[in-house]
């Protein structure tokens, strides 16, 4: 039998702790560059958070207080009236009922508005990686030329195609644009992410005798889902935030929520009130907000697994 060797086990003894420790010091010692990194970091904290700090406690005060001054003092009469009144009591026009109208006119435009064109991206990603039809590279130089051609150039051709149709200023409209818009994006997103998919997978479900549909539903659309959360979160925030297409494309029946916003920031009879305003701006911007904090993990997870990559 022959001998092996025995690698002593990490000695436990507090005398061999206490040698450690030093060790452990020296590597969580501060050294220039890490306090730069957290002075860094904490301004760009300070730098973000400040307004959003300066919005809730200005919602929580009452007029009289507000105009006192002290803009970053915590409220001494908490009321949360102004919140109530920009939800559904302020006026965003000629009508007085608040931002409510607005958020379900939002929801119904964001939910379409960020489905098919994920749909549609993930099947146009899939096909350029994959299937690779005849053209299309230069299919796909057509979408990404389209991503970079200003919102603003499109408006006018836009709304006399649609005028033409005879949908515009109505729900399947704004959705529309919306998706014309967001497919080049949606399309770059998904051909990158499916471009570091082994191709092996491919060919082998290929010879299982799968098609254009069945490998898609069962083979690649199930393994999408960090994609499909980075996609989910870059349409609903560019969606619910914009204001311009809104306007133009959606009618007075359909307003968004941000349309709705100006309107209330803009509308005065009388008094400002700004607790009002600032109550009905956080409003607003709730679904990003929690967006972004509920998502997270997935959206980091989808950029490391190669959702941006080029």
């Amino acid at each position: 039998m022959n001998p092996q060797t025995i690698v002593p086990p990490l000695s436990t003894t507090p005398a061999a702790a206490a040698r450690r420790k030093p060790l452990r010091r020296a590597r969580r010692r501060l050294t220039p560059a890490r306090v730069g990194l957290y002075v860094f970091l904490l301004g760009a904290a300070l730098f973000f958070l400040l307004p959003l700090y300066v919005m809730i406690v200005t919602s929580l005060k009452t007029m009289d207080e507000i105009r006192q001054g002290g803009i970053f003092a915590l409220p001494h009469a908490l009321t949360f009236e102004p919140w109530r009144l920009a939800w559904s009591g302020v006026c965003t026009g000629a009508a007085c009922a608040g931002v409510r109208t607005g958020f379900w006119n939002s929801v119904a435009i964001t939910v379409p508005s960020t489905v098919l064109p994920i749909l549609l991206g993930a099947v146009n990603g899939y096909a350029l990686s994959f299937w690779r039809p005849r053209g299309a590279n230069v299919l796909f130089g057509i979408l990404m030329a389209g991503a970079f051609v200003p919102v603003q150039v499109m408006i006018y051709p836009l709304v006399r195609v649609m005028a033409l149709a005879g949908i515009f200023g109505s729900l399947p409209a704004i959705v529309l644009v919306h998706l014309v818009f967001g497919m080049p994006v949606m399309t770059l997103l998904f051909r990158n992410y499916y471009r570091n998919v082994p191709h092996e997978l491919f060919q082998a479900a290929r010879v299982d005798g799968g098609g254009f549909w069945r490998i898609f539903g069962q083979v690649m659309l199930p393994m999408s889902l960090p994609v499909i959360v980075v996609a989910a979160i870059m349409q609903v925030t560019g969606v619910w935030n914009d204001y311009i297409l809104g306007l133009v494309f959606a009618g007075r029946d359909n307003m968004p929520m941000m349309v709705q916003l100006n309107n209330v920031i803009n509308t005065t009879t009388g008094t400002r009130q700004y607790n009002v305003n600032m109550a009905a701006t956080i409003l607003t911007a709730l679904v990003p907000l929690a967006l972004y904090f509920f998502s997270g993990r997935w959206f980091v997870r989808g950029i490391a697994a190669g959702a941006v990559k080029g």
